[in-house]
């Protein structure tokens, strides 16, 4: 099934009351494109290590909709063409165009699916729970993951660098913390290598529920493995419930910029000598992560692996 699409042509200054217009015609769901450039706190607040390289901004935005029925679109252009007639007098609407093209229907929703296939670390397969094991990897260690839509596929090479110092540093009496845990696939992965347990946290709550189902699908009891939502940055409850001076290995495969806050308060939850494993960290911030570790007196850091663009820090509590 196709889908029409129609695209206004305006300008950024008239974005919001033109979405306020299109919700007033009971036009459900808008998409607007233009190139204003992130503020700082924008992308503080989305710990965005690369940002996309835009256009120069020349004030021009586009706002969407999309319609399947017709049979209303001459009250609704007409609507449309009042209301651009009413916001003129307050506010540039700029080229106020409009133009008609089609789209595929889709299942967003699902769609991502074809892009995630069974992948190997090693000798670890990697596969998504709707995939069958490939003939060629029976050997492998098996860990199946659905991520579901608010989670990484653990494809990223970040991921990779994770699970190959976890496997490097964990141990039968390994008790493993792993912040920003998501799908879950870093502490399944460290139980399937024999961990003894791993506590995660995340400040999504679909975690707990992608986690769960993830060790169901991997045939490990939910004791294994707890999950909870927070902040351990700066949530007091958190770090409580998380414990202290209690593991052996805290992973964190975030983004560098909370690296460096995370940095400070991870410490106190690792036992003397444990081990501190980090990636998500791109080559451009490697010398910031490691500025800060180095200024913790808490921290030393013993290795550093690469792949690709992408670095991974261990460090040791002293």
């Amino acid at each position: 099934m196709k889908w029409n699409k129609f695209t206004l042509t305006t300008t950024t200054e008239a974005v919001d009351l033109i979405s306020n217009l299109f919700d007033e015609i009971g036009i459900e769901g808008i998409e607007i494109e233009d190139n204003i450039p992130l503020t700082e706190a924008e992308t503080k607040g989305m710990f965005i290590d690369i940002l996309p390289e835009l256009p120069p901004d020349e004030g021009v935005a586009k706002v969407s909709f999309y319609l399947e029925d017709l049979s209303d679109l001459e009250r609704i252009l007409k609507e449309i063409e009042e209301g651009l007639d009413d916001l003129s007098q307050f506010v540039d609407v700029g080229e106020r165009t409009i133009e008609a093209s089609e789209t595929e229907d889709k299942d967003w929703i699902n769609n991502w699916k074809q892009y995630f296939k069974p992948f190997t670390v090693d000798d670890i397969l990697i596969k998504p729970t709707w995939e069958e094991m490939p003939k060629e990897h029976e050997d492998k260690l098996l860990i199946q993951i659905d991520p579901g839509t608010a989670f990484g596929t653990g494809q990223h090479e970040t991921t990779q660098l994770c699970i190959r110092q976890l496997r490097k540093y964990l141990t039968p009496d390994s008790e493993i913390l792993d912040v920003g845990t998501g799908s879950g696939i870093l502490g399944i992965t460290a139980l399937k290598l024999g961990a003894k347990e791993v506590f995660g946290t995340d400040l999504d709550e679909n975690a707990i529920t992608a986690v769960g189902e993830n060790l169901e699908a991997n045939q490990i009891g939910g004791e294994k493995f707890r999950v909870l939502q927070g902040n351990i940055i700066d949530d007091k409850a958190v770090q409580d419930q998380v414990g202290y001076e209690r593991y052996d290995i805290v992973v964190a495969n975030i983004l560098a910029d909370v690296i460096i806050l995370l940095q400070k308060e991870i410490p106190v939850h690792l036992k003397k000598g444990g081990i501190f494993i980090t990636s998500g960290i791109i080559n451009m911030k490697e010398e910031a992560v490691k500025e800060a570790m180095n200024q913790n007196e808490a921290l030393e850091i013993i290795e550093t692996t690469y792949q690709g663009e992408w670095v991974s820090i261990t460090a040791r509590k002293r």
